[in-house]
């Protein structure tokens, strides 16, 4: 973690996971490139694995939906994307679905020994809750054939000599509890969540030791409740995204803050105790990984400067100037138990209110943080137009964001598509600075790249290819390494 301001919370880890799209897609960036930097391709003498501390984790990530398939098998229920992506194609860009996508839950030896092939040290994956617990609930009952498949996950990865590092919710919320009432819209969901957690931990804890309660709250939030991007795509009509339903200017601060609380509550509940297992027992550390652009003024004036900080505060933060106190929608409360004073001020009475007992839950409810991040935007200010009355979180930091384009063409043929040259400068940059934050005293504890496979991108279906290595979904799925597979291995040979 980076501290700042002399703040720690004990031992924290930054898990950075990084995206790079290409073949077939469209790469985000906000200045021209940096050739200040080394950029041959396979050239590892200067930076390689022994640049860094001994014991740094490299490992690649994923979330059940988009690799695992096997969508109504097994005894699994319907997730919220399962019912969504069928219900709704229209939504998803080349209307297909998470079905099959990459079948990792019938190929997961075959990608355990590419990330072995790699010399990869870790893997993080995300658990299926309905596929452990198809009504959403205990009380309907555990999916053995679920437990079953990640304790063979868990063991194969662990007999390859890979830690497991866990994702208990990454977006595939069961869809029984979205009918019962509305999922993550109702504090009901804390409890819930909090029993399947409790499930995890005793099924896997005694292997796993790196627990992340949620994978980016805020693009579930966001993207599920403000834009209708994500499952269960809902918003203001007012915007006109053809939503299936919603308020933009309270559900996606409401998702948000039971997502917060379901994350303390699973903490805790590890930490107690009281409890069998403890986390002393199973020697283990529970994070949560957040997400943030970096956000550019647009120019130098005092309006933008001031809208790229507020933009931060929406989405990540913490302490960006020296002046200014601006952490985050989520790393205000992690860190000081309540919500940033510029969202309150700009949101007022829509924000929830953590009661005494909740804002002590919450604060401080982390061993280690883990960071995605992907590109960066230009912020520009919005003055208060007369249609302030109709609220929405897209618009309550009255920031404007943007960011330059850069179209890929997605007619390769697969040779061309394995050559990613591309993809390897970009992950050498971010690793050359990586190890100079690292040299500068940061604590950051390991990287995990996004992702291992191409695999089905939500709502762009399988239009865009963020692995490393290409899955051919016309032909039996069959895995080609990219040339990026090949640079990471031989950046990681020991």
């Amino acid at each position: 973690m980076a501290s700042h301001s002399g703040q720690s919370q004990g031992s924290v880890v930054l898990v950075v996971s990084v995206l790079l799209v290409v073949c077939g897609s469209v790469r985000s960036t906000s200045s021209k490139e940096n050739t200040t930097t080394p950029t041959t391709y396979f050239d590892v003498s200067s930076l390689n694995r022994s640049s860094f501390p001994a014991g740094f984790i490299f490992g690649t990530a994923s979330a059940s939906y988009q690799y695992e398939g096997a969508a109504r098998e097994d005894g699994k229920g319907p997730s919220i994307w399962d019912y969504y992506s069928h219900k709704y194609p229209e939504k998803i860009k080349d209307g297909s679905n998470g079905d099959v996508a990459n079948d990792q839950y019938h190929r997961y030896k075959e990608d355990v020994g590419i990330m072995k092939e790699m010399n990869l040290d870790g893997y993080r994956f995300s658990i299926s809750w309905s596929r452990l617990l198809p009504n959403g609930k205990l009380s309907g009952g555990v999916n053995k054939k679920g437990i079953e498949y990640y304790n063979n996950l868990i063991n194969e990865l662990l007999a390859k000599g890979l830690k497991p590092f866990v994702t208990i919710f990454h977006w595939d919320l069961p869809q029984a509890l979205e009918d019962e009432y509305g999922g993550f819209l109702s504090p009901d969901i804390v409890n819930h969540y909090r029993d399947f957690a409790e499930l995890c931990f005793k099924e896997f804890g005694d292997r796993v030791k790196h627990w992340i309660t949620l994978n980016e709250p805020w693009t579930y939030s966001n993207g599920g409740y403000a834009n209708a991007n994500l499952a269960p795509f809902r918003c203001s009509e007012w915007q006109k995204l053809n939503c299936t339903g919603g308020d933009s200017g309270t559900e996606p601060y409401l998702v948000a803050h039971h997502l917060i609380l379901s994350h303390a509550a699973a903490v805790k509940l590890y930490k107690d105790k009281n409890v069998k297992i403890i986390q002393a027992y199973q020697k283990g550390l529970i994070g949560i990984t957040l997400v943030s652009h970096w956000m550019v003024p647009y120019s130098d004036s005092k309006n933008d400067q001031n809208a790229a900080l507020r933009a931060l505060d929406f989405m990540f933060g913490w302490d960006f100037t020296i002046t200014t106190a601006s952490t985050t929608w989520f790393m205000d409360p992690l860190t000081y138990g309540d919500y940033p004073r510029s969202m309150r001020s700009l949101v007022g009475k829509r924000l929830p209110e953590f009661t005494k007992e909740e804002s002590k839950l919450v604060k401080g409810s982390f061993d280690f943080l883990g960071l995605n991040y992907y590109t960066a935007n230009y912020a520009r200010h919005v003055f208060r137009s007369n249609n302030a009355g109709l609220g929405s979180y897209t618009t309550d930091a009255r920031a404007n964001q943007s960011s330059i384009d850069e179209f890929n063409d997605p007619k390769l043929t697969l040779e061309q598509a394995l050559v990613d040259n591309q993809r390897i400068d970009y992950y050498r940059r971010h690793l050359y600075y990586l190890q100079k934050a690292i040299k500068s005293g940061v604590n950051v504890k390991g990287y995990f790249a996004w992702s291992l496979l191409d695999n089905f991108e939500w709502s762009s279906g399988y239009t865009v290819r963020f692995g490393i290595n290409y899955v051919d979904y016309k032909h039996g799925l069959t895995r080609y390494p990219k040339s990026s597979a090949h640079w990471f291995k031989a950046f990681l040979k020991r």
